[in-house]
Formats: C-alpha cells, sequence, structure tokens
C-alpha cells in the first residue's frame, strides 16, 4: 500500500531530522511529507537535507491548515493510508505499524494512538489533564462514542478519510471536531494505547491562555455544529 506520514511542523529545526530518522527506521518504504508552517528558523533546509519532501506555507496556517495541505498531497498523489506525526518528537514511530494494522484490516478508517486508553507512563500537567476530560466528555455526549484522548495528533486514516479530510478539515485546533465530524458520516474510529514522550526540543505553542481559547472555540464549534445538524 503507498503510505504517507505527514509531519506538520513550525519552528520545529531542532528535533525535525530526529523525527524523520526514526520514521525512516520503521517504514523505510513510506514517503515523508512535513508540511513546513510558516516557521521562522531552518525546518524547511533540515526538513529536505534529511530527506523528506517538503511543503512551505507562506504564513503560518496552524495545525488545521498544515494538516489539511498534507491531506490535499495525499489525495492528489493516490496514497493509501496517511498517518500524523508531530515534529517534536513527542510521537514514537515504533507505533506506527500498530497504528496502520486496523486501516489496512479495513476495521477503522482512522486510528487514533492514544495515551489514556490504558495506563502509561506519560503524565500531563493538571490543565491538560482536565481539557482531555472535558473534551473527552463533551464528545461522548455528542456522539455517544467514548473517545479517551481527543486532542492526540497521533493518527493513521484510510484513503476514504483521505479524501474527505482533504476537503472537510477544521483550520483551527482540528483534533476534537473532527471526531465529531466523522461520527456525523459513519466513519469508523478506534484509539490504541501507545507510549508518548515529552517533546526533544523547543517551547510549546500552547500557552494556558491559549489552552483556555483553545477549550471555549472547540466548545462553541461543536456546539453550532449540533444546532445546525438538528435543524437539518
Amino acid at each position: 500500500m503507498k503510505i504517507l506520514v505527514i509531519i506538520p511542523a513550525y519552528n520545529e529545526g531542532e528535533s525535525i531530522a530526529w523525527v524523520i530518522r526514526q520514521i525512516r527506521s520503521v517504514l523505510a518504504d513510506a514517503d515523508i511529507l512535513v508540511v513546513n508552517d510558516g516557521s521562522r528558523d531552518n525546518t524547511a533546509a533540515i526538513a529536505g537535507d534529511a530527506g523528506a519532501i517538503v511543503i512551505t506555507l507562506p504564513f503560518n496556517l496552524g495545525i488545521g491548515g498544515a494538516m489539511q495541505t498534507g491531506y490535499l498531497y495525499a489525495k492528489r498523489n493516490g496514497y493509501d493510508i496517511a498517518c500524523q506525526v508531530d515534529g517534536d518528537g513527542q510521537h514514537d514511530p515504533a507505533y506506527l505499524p500498530r497504528l496502520m494494522t486496523p486501516v489496512m484490516e479495513d476495521r477503522a478508517d482512522m486510528v487514533i494512538g492514544s495515551r489514556y486508553v490504558e495506563s502509561t507512563e506519560y503524565r500531563s500537567s493538571l490543565s491538560r489533564r482536565t481539557g482531555m476530560i472535558f473534551f473527552s466528555t463533551l464528545v461522548g455526549l455528542l456522539t455517544g462514542r467514548s473517545v479517551k484522548d481527543t486532542t492526540s495528533g497521533f493518527r493513521c486514516v484510510n484513503r476514504r478519510t483521505i479524501h474527505y479530510f482533504a476537503e472537510h478539515y477544521p483550520t483551527d485546533y482540528p483534533e476534537v471536531d473532527v471526531l465529531v465530524k466523522l461520527h456525523k458520516k459513519n466513519f469508523r474510529v478506534l484509539e490504541i494505547p501507545v507510549e508518548m514522550h515529552r517533546r526533544q526540543k523547543g517551547k510549546s505553542s500552547i500557552t494556558p491562555l491559549r489552552s483556555i481559547y483553545y477549550m471555549i472555540k472547540v466548545s462553541l464549534s461543536l456546539f453550532i455544529g449540533a444546532i445546525k445538524s438538528a435543524e437539518e
């Protein structure tokens, strides 16, 4: 099967080469696409030197815009599977074969690598844990499905989902929003346990203030979407 690993990257010059090497050691035949989301550092040059395909966006679009760019590339180039891996080293590429297996066996349209399905060594801050519980409860209320790690960006999808995401993908903080959208379209979503690490280098762009903004914006988006669906 034709496999693409998409790495959305913003100022990840210190870690991107290591991530690409780790992916290559696990999936030697997969293509690796780095979507350089308007980085101000040397992310693009380092990724290219490490052997990745690089698309550089003219300015920072955020994770949603970067990932939709990746899915558009996957659709136009006929990929069967697309996997999302963060550029900061938190996602362990060793789990990629495990994430892909249910997709390849047609048991799921999207598989999420989850920190919370089983007990793992990953430890998040109190604010992050609160957000996880909040969004898990909210998604459960809106879909009737239990998703423990709603904000995980460690995901693999099949061709059908690639084509859907290429045309319908939230531009801002998409991870939670797409779970509800996929439910409405009867896509099959599966979670499997993975271990995640702390970022290798650099600094997270998610500050406490951004976290609050994230929760409010995503919640409003989900509720507005639910109201529109009810009216239809």
